[in-house]
Parts: structure tokens; sequence; C-alpha cells
């Protein structure tokens, strides 16, 4: 219901920055704590976030809110799924080619820990190809990590940066100063190949889920598709070629045979058979003659017409039916509901854990114990790193749903 600052609106904006489910949960604790933001949901999957708020939240408010915390929302622009495809296109490259880098940076570290694990000068190079993995491929972890952590957040980049850190830490003091085991009678161990080789797996992981997540969307693409880009408007007499998204209402307009119909109206004169059957699943074409409405994306015949323009970009019914599937494809399974509170603790629980085994260890470990604590503490962090927690529902939905689209089958 509206208060005192009017009307409720809902608008779905294109997120970015968003690496995991808890980053999703995330956004959504943000906005919902914004001043008059009702609801907010976020669709992990496609990226998008479902927001319900008075007319008096301004989109920068909202925009802001989330900059803050190292995430972004694209407003204002004329097709911000357009953008946010570019967007998505270019991580895809950056983290592709971040991951090619890792690995290759990755596997000498890796020969050296496995088969030469006692050579000394072996660690001084391992030292020297864990830097640029760590701290330049994979610096995203721990800017993202610094950036929830300021906020009193933290997701699975917080356990990345947490687990890589701390095993550097412990194998740059080694390398560094291996006399302090020494006089205690042990032999240091470095652990540079733990950090890296989790740093190259988690960026596989991710460049897995950028590709997924750019070929779910397809079936909403298919859709716009069937959206001319231009079209012919008469303007005293004459025919001018337009862009789609410059026509208003009132206009009139001119359709040949084989050609989309642009935008929603009613036919002014000349007469046609238009096919009807992506709205009503007809595949008898319709006959239109004047006064008949006619609707975006729908196919013209054999003969050509002029119709006026009744509703122009997002009131066609193409537009309309277009939201509504992204609607369906961003809404949440019961099930979702539950792994997204889970999402919400995920990440302090399994620091926790992690902390609690450190402590467990130090008490039985014996001699080695620091050594033991460290690895099994750091491994615990690693092995939580893994989305799927928060994808797997999202992206089903989004597949059924978009497999339907494709069949013809909105839901």
């Amino acid at each position: 219901q509206a208060n005192q600052n009017g009307e409720i609106v809902k608008d779905s904006f294109p997120v970015i920055g968003m690496t995991c489910a808890a980053c999703a949960s995330s956004v959504e604790s943000i906005l919902i704590h914004t001043d008059g933001v009702n609801k907010a949901t976020v669709n992990f999957a496609s990226s998008t976030v479902l927001v319900e708020y008075n007319r008096s939240v301004t989109h920068d408010d909202l925009q802001k809110a989330l900059q803050a915390v190292g995430y972004d929302i694209i407003i204002d622009v004329e097709d911000p799924s357009a953008v946010q495809q570019e967007l998505q296109d270019q991580n895809y490259q950056a983290v592709k080619k971040r991951t090619i880098w890792s690995a290759i940076l990755t596997l000498p570290v890796f020969i050296l820990a496995m088969f030469y694990m006692d050579w000394v000068p072996g660690r001084w190079i391992s030292l020297a190809f864990t830097i640029p993995v760590l701290f330049w491929f994979g610096r995203s972890f721990f800017i993202n990590a610094f950036k929830q952590t300021k906020h009193g957040k933290a997701n699975m980049d917080t356990l990345v940066a947490l687990s890589t850190g701390i095993a550097f830490i412990f194998s740059l003091f080694n390398t560094l100063f291996p006399e302090f085991w020494h006089a205690r009678g042990i032999h240091p161990h470095v652990y540079y190949e733990a950090a890296t080789v989790i740093i190259t797996f988690i960026s596989l992981g991710k460049l897995l889920e950028e590709k997924a997540k750019s070929n779910t969307s397809t079936a909403i693409k298919k859709l716009m598709g069937l959206q001319p880009k231009t079209l012919k408007v008469i303007m005293d007499g004459e025919e001018v070629e337009m862009p789609i998204a410059s026509v208003r209402k009132g206009y009139i307009i001119m359709v040949r045979p084989g050609e989309k119909i642009p935008v929603d109206g009613e036919v002014a004169e000349g007469s046609s058979f238009v096919d009807e059957s992506m709205i009503t699943g007809e595949p008898v074409p319709v006959e239109k003659t004047k006064g008949g409405k006619v609707f975006a994306g729908t196919v013209n015949q054999k003969g050509s017409f002029r119709f006026t323009a009744e509703k122009v970009a997002g009131e066609t019914l193409l537009a309309q039916i277009i939201k509504l599937v992204q609607e369906a494809q961003g809404s949440k399974a019961p099930v979702q509901k539950l792994v997204d509170k889970i999402a919400g603790i995920f990440v302090p629980v399994v620091m926790g854990i992690s902390i609690v085994t450190f402590i467990t260890w130090m008490l039985v470990g014996g001699d080695n114990a620091f050594t033991q604590a460290l690895l099994t503490s750091v491994a615990v962090l690693v092995i939580a790193c893994p989305c799927a927690l928060g994808l797997a529902t999202p992206t089903a939905i989004m597949v059924g749903v978009g497999k339907g689209a494709e069949n013809n089958i909105l839901i």
C-alpha cells in the first residue's frame, strides 16, 4: 500500500558486482534498509533486482546505497539489458584472462610443491609466481572482501581472501625466517601452492558460472528479437524511417508485406492478414481492416496498411509479456527462500567453524599443532567457497521458464 509519500513503484534493475549467493542477500538487505524501499528481490542467476519503493525514492538513492558496499545498478539508459549484456561479456573476457594467467603461473608453483618441496630456492621461485596470482589476478577477491568488511558484511570473497591470505602470510614467514622453526626443532613448510590453486580453481568456477548466466537469458532475447529496431512513419505525406524508441502515440506507421508490426495500434487505412500466433497461438492469420487492432511483434502477411500508434515502448502487449516473463524468471521458489536465509548466515558460520577447528588442533595437535591447526582451518574456509548453493534454484527456474518461452509457453 502507498504511504503519505505517494504511490508504490515496481522497477527491475540490472545489478553489477555480485559474485555469490551471499552477495545477492547482501544487495537485498542494503536496499530493504534504504528509506522508502518496501521490498527488494534479487535474482542472482540473471543479475537483476526487483525493487518496490515509494515515488519519494530516486534511482540515485538506490544506486548510492549499493555503490557504498561495492555493488552497482544500471539506471537511466535506453536499453539497460543491452548495457548489462555488454558488461557481462566484458566481465567474462576479464575472468577468462585471469583464469588462464593464474593457471599458467600456478603450474610451476604446484610442481615445485609436489616434487621439490625441500629445495630451498624453490620457495623463492614459488613466492615470485604466487605474488601476481594472489595480488593481481586474484585481487578482486581481496578488494571485495575489504569493501564487505568495512560495512560489517561477509561473502564468499571473504572466505577466499582469508584462506589464501593466511596461507600466503604463513608461507612468507617460513620463507623469510626458517630459523624461527629450526630453533624449535620443526622443519618449516610453505603452502604457496594451496593459495595459488585455490585462486585458480575458484576463478575457473566463476568462469563457468558467467557462461551459465549468459546462456540462460537467450529465451528473453528471442522474445525481444520479435521487436523490430526501426519503422516507417508517415510525416507530411512522406515515409520517414526512424528508430522504434523515437515513436510517439498518434504517429501514422506504414507496414508492408512480411514486416513485423513495431508497436500496438489501430488500422487507419488498407487491409491485410496478420500472423498473431506469437500472442494467441492460433496458426491461422487474422484479417485486419480499418479499425482493427494490431500488436507489436506480430507479422504482416500479404497486404500493406497504415495504422495509428496507440501503445509504444514499455506499454505494448509484447513489452508487457517480456516484463512478466522476466518477473517469473526472477521469482523465488519456496526452497529459494530457505537457501537465501542460509546464504545470509553461511559465511559467518563457516568462519566460526574455522576458528573452532584452529583452537581444537592447537589443544590436541601434539608436536606440529600450529601447522596442523593452520592448515585445517584454512581447509575449512576453502571448501566452503563453491557457490552452487545460491545458483542452483534460480538457474533452474530461469532455464525452465526460458525453455518454455522458446516453445511459446509463457509462464
